[in-house]
């Protein structure tokens, strides 16, 4: 069907001819996600007419005809002027069960189809446009998904499990592109609580204790529905939690995060119906505990020692190795790591940092006694290797993330990291830190045993430092060299630090006698003012 002829039959007004005449458009423009940008205009008042028509009192089969329509329309983001209107918005909102009312009372009874193609009308127009995310804050339809949410938590919600997702993925989008409306939920609707009992009934969780949930590893995997709803409820979390570890709780908050934290627990424990969606199930589970106080996370390793469990110290140590195999697999697949493999280091370090018990299960996990000492530590499919190579990856984040894991396993120890993972490697995060010198970090960490194997001790002495493994002794280039050899390659040696420097090419750098690096200009320009001198005097004696 042309757009000029459904253009024509929208302003006849017969309700039966254009319910039959959107269902064709519908139809044919199911699968068009790009627009013939010559046709923009036509679409923008095909649209205008249709939410016109959407405002009369019109049978759920027509309201249902004339909302996929918006919804196929508003996939073109710059046909979306009609559709981020107040009165457009509050008309969409009104089907969908979240219009902001009023008045208190009993909600008129919802079609369920017609709810969810509303809810996707909206997503579509918030995602899309900046103007329809405004509109949205002034007439609050956080507060109707609020009211929504708190409806269906108590069991007396009427819209399908279609609707309840796309309400969810509503407010995520809400949450996550305004500031203001995070905050009005975080803090005024009790957002927090209101998702996490959200969270609860998604995956119909049984509790065995105030912080532990009944869970049963690797038993019946979680339905696609259920997954999709409960990673929804996981991204709002992590939007309204986002600068929870940053600030002090109170002892409400407090038992809230650890109520969470143990269902965040079952969650990791829990798999899906496929391996790629149970991988990011645990991603946006990993990403929701990094926001959570590490005092809350105590509850991790709570449960009871059952049989098949992995066992340290006398903890379950069960999330510990999911989040170990979890990290594994991230740096197996190597994609996009910053966003997939940072969130899920940090957490590891920040719990290794503050638990004692979780830092010594992954001590002996990543670093166990150094045996192989003829390899270099970055070679190799040890865990160890695999986060020594990430130690010089070109990402800033990563690379920092996995130098700093490593350094918190071996208790900010200077000597100890150099032996897991070369001076080389490791010279990056102790200049940033002033360590080049030696010494130790500012954790607070028990005494150190001795973990060296007899391996290590005997090769010890014939190790490389800087690569971090045994290898033959180079001859010494200056051996046969004159002195007036030797000085004239010092002075090539400072005469090209000299040039790089001047033309901005690098900043040469020293260590200073803190540990931290410093500019060599001044040091440069001394030292060749002494070799110099020290030439003229040695020509004057001659």
């Amino acid at each position: 069907m042309g757009l000029d002829e459904l253009m024509d039959i929208l302003q006849t007004g017969d309700q039966e001819i254009v319910q039959r005449a959107l269902l064709e458009f519908n139809k044919e423009y199911a699968q068009c996600f790009f627009f013939n940008a010559e046709e923009r205009e036509r679409r923008k008042k095909i649209g205008e007419l249709v939410v016109k028509f959407l405002e009369r009192d019109l049978q759920p089969s027509c309201q249902l005809a004339s909302l996929e329509a918006i919804r196929i329309l508003s996939r073109d983001k710059h046909a979306l002027a009609p559709f981020a209107r107040r009165e457009t918005m509050r008309t969409l909102a009104r089907l969908a069960g979240i219009e902001q009312r009023e008045e208190r009372g009993p909600r008129e009874v919802l079609d369920v189809d017609v709810a969810s193609e509303a809810l996707k009308c909206l997503c579509n127009t918030v995602y899309n446009s900046p103007a329809a995310q405004e509109v949205a804050g002034e007439i609050r339809l956080v507060e109707g998904l609020a009211e929504r949410l708190k409806l269906c938590n108590d069991g007396g919600g009427t819209a399908g499990r279609g609707a309840r997702f796309f309400e969810l993925r509503l407010t995520f989008l809400l949450t996550a592109l305004r500031l203001d409306v995070r905050r009005q939920l975080a803090r005024e609707l009790h957002g927090a609580a209101l998702l996490t009992d959200a969270l609860e009934a998604a995956l119909g969780l049984r509790w065995l204790d105030v912080y532990e949930v009944a869970t049963v590893r690797h038993g019946p995997a979680l339905q696609r529905e259920e997954t999709e709803r409960a990673m929804e409820v996981l991204k709002i979390l992590f939007n309204l939690t986002f600068d929870t570890s940053r600030r002090q709780v109170d002892e409400e908050d407090a038992a809230l995060y650890r109520h969470l934290a143990a269902i965040l627990r079952h969650c990791l424990l829990t798999d899906t119906d496929s391996k790629e969606r149970t991988q990011e199930f645990h991603g946006h589970t990993v990403n929701l505990l990094v926001n959570l106080p590490l005092m809350c996370l105590d509850v991790l390793l709570a449960p009871k020692v059952e049989p098949g469990s992995a066992e340290y110290m006398g903890l379950n140590m069960d999330t510990v190795e999911v989040l170990l195999d979890f990290m594994d697999k991230r740096l197996d697949r190597g994609l996009k790591l910053r966003e997939t493999l940072t969130p899920v280091l940090n957490l590891l370090t920040e719990s290794s940092r503050f638990h004692r018990e979780t830092r010594k299960f992954l001590r002996a996990r990543v670093l166990p006694p150094l045996r192989d000492v003829k390899n270099r530590p970055e070679v190799g499919e040890a865990l160890r290797n695999k986060l020594v190579r990430l130690m010089t990856h070109i990402n800033t984040d990563v690379k920092h993330c996995a130098a700093e894991f490593l350094f918190v396993l071996c208790k900010e120890n200077v000597s100890r990291f150099i032996k897991y993972t070369g001076y080389g490697n490791a010279a990056g995060l102790l200049a940033a830190r002033g360590l080049l010198g030696g010494g130790k970090g500012e954790g607070k960490y028990s005494e150190d045993e001795d973990s060296d194997t007899e391996e290590y001790k005997e090769a010890k002495h014939n190790i490389n430092p800087v690569t971090g493994r045994v290898e033959a002794k180079l001859p010494n280039p200056m051996d046969g060299m004159t002195d007036e050899q030797k000085e004239h390659e010092a002075m090539k040696l400072v005469s090209m630090f000299d040039k790089l420097s001047r033309e901005q090419i690098i900043q040469p750098m020293g260590v200073v006698c803190d540990g931290k690096l410093t500019p060599l200009d001044e040091t440069v320009q001394q030292m060749a003012e002494q070799i110099s001198l020290h030439s003229d005097s040695d020509l004057d004696l001659d």
